[in-house]
C-alpha cells in the first residue's frame, strides 16, 4: 500500500529550506572570498554579520525604514571590512595560516564582546523586510518573506559574480587570489585586493544577517553563530574554494535540513546543528574538495 504524500506541504518546506539556504549561501560565499584570498576560514565572519545587523537595528531605532537602513549598513560594512583588514589582518598577512586563523578567532571574541558592551544583552527585534502574508500558487501557500529572502540572497551573489566576471577590479582580485606573486609582477596591488575582498565579504555577511534577523522575531548577539556553522557546512559541501559550490551546497543543505527537521521527528530543530557537523565530517572524509571545489593533488 503506497503512503500518501502531502506534496503541497513538501513544496512549502522546500521553499522555506531554500530561504534558509539562501541566507547560508550569502555567508558561505563570504567565507569563500576570505579563504581564497588568505587560505584560512574567517571564524569571525558570523560575528561581523551580527555586528552589522545591530548597526542596522540602531538605524531603524533612529527613524530609518528597513531598506534605507539595509543599504547604509551594507555600505558601512564594506568600509568597515576594508578598515579591519588594514588594521588587524595586514600586519600578519605574511604569517602562517595558523597565525591568521588565531587572529580571526580572537576577532570573533572581540567583536562579540564589543556588541554586548555597546548594545547590552537584551534581545532585539527588527521590522520585517517583506510582507508576512502568503501567496497561493497552484493551491500551495508560499510565504512572501521566504521568496523575498531567496531573491535578495541570490541577487547579492549574482551581483558579486558579475563584479568578478566583467570588471577590471574584479578580474584583478581573482588573479591576485589565484597567483599573488605573478599578480604583483603584473602591477596588481595584491595587498589592497585582499582588503577589498574583506570589504566585500563583510558586506555579504551584513546581507546574510539582515535577511536572517527579522524572521527570528527576536535576536541577540549570538544569533549568527549557528548560521555560520550552516554556512561553513554548505561551503564545505559545495567546495570551500568555489563560490558557485558554496551557493549550491548551502541551498541543498538548507532544503535537506528543513525537510529532515520537519519530517523526521527525532531531529526537529534541536539536532540540526549536529546534522550540519555530520555533513562537514562526512564531506571531509569522502570528498574533501566538495561537490565543485578544486581537488588537491599531492606528489608522493
Amino acid at each position: 500500500m503506497l503512503l500518501a504524500v502531502d506534496w503541497a506541504g513538501v513544496a512549502q518546506q522546500v521553499v522555506a529550506g531554500l530561504s534558509s539556504g539562501g541566507t547560508y549561501a550569502t555567508l558561505a560565499v563570504a567565507l569563500v572570498l576570505i579563504y581564497r584570498a588568505t587560505g584560512v576560514v574567517n571564524f569571525a565572519q558570523g560575528e561581523l554579520a551580527m555586528f552589522s545587523t545591530f548597526v542596522a537595528w540602531t538605524l531603524t531605532r533612529h527613524g530609518f525604514a528597513y531598506w534605507p537602513a539595509f543599504v547604509v549598513t551594507v555600505v558601512a560594512s564594506f568600509a568597515g571590512g576594508v578598515a579591519l583588514e588594514r588594521v588587524v589582518i595586514r600586519p600578519v598577512e605574511r604569517a602562517s595560516v595558523l597565525t591568521i586563523a588565531i587572529v580571526t578567532i580572537g576577532l570573533f571574541f572581540v567583536v562579540n564582546g564589543a556588541a554586548f558592551w555597546i548594545w547590552s544583552p537584551e534581545v532585539k527585534s527588527m521590522p520585517n523586510a517583506f510582507s508576512t502574508r502568503p501567496i497561493h500558487v497552484a493551491g500551495v501557500a508560499f510565504s512572501i518573506s521566504d521568496l523575498g529572502i531567496i531573491g535578495v540572497s541570490l541577487l547579492a551573489v549574482l551581483l558579486l559574480w558579475l563584479f568578478f566576471r566583467f570588471t577590471k577590479l574584479g578580474l584583478a582580485m581573482r588573479a591576485a587570489a589565484l597567483n599573488p606573486d605573478s599578480s604583483r609582477l603584473s602591477g596588481i596591488r595584491v595587498s589592497w585586493t585582499i582588503a577589498l575582498g574583506w570589504g566585500l565579504a563583510t558586506a555579504l555577511g551584513a546581507v546574510a544577517g539582515l535577511m536572517a534577523a527579522p524572521p527570528l522575531g527576536s535576536f541577540d548577539q549570538n544569533f549568527m553563530q549557528p548560521i555560520l556553522l550552516y554556512a561553513f557546512a554548505g561551503a564545505v559541501l559545495g567546495g570551500i574554494d568555489s563560490a558557485l559550490g558554496a551557493v549550491v551546497g548551502s541551498l541543498a543543505l538548507g532544503v535537506f535540513l528543513n525537510l529532515l527537521g520537519t519530517y523526521v521527528s527525532w531531529v526537529g530543530t534541536d539536532l540540526r546543528q549536529g546534522v550540519a557537523l555530520a555533513v562537514i565530517l562526512g564531506v571531509l572524509l569522502v570528498k574533501p574538495a566538495g561537490l565543485l571545489g578544486t581537488a588537491t593533488v599531492r606528489s608522493v
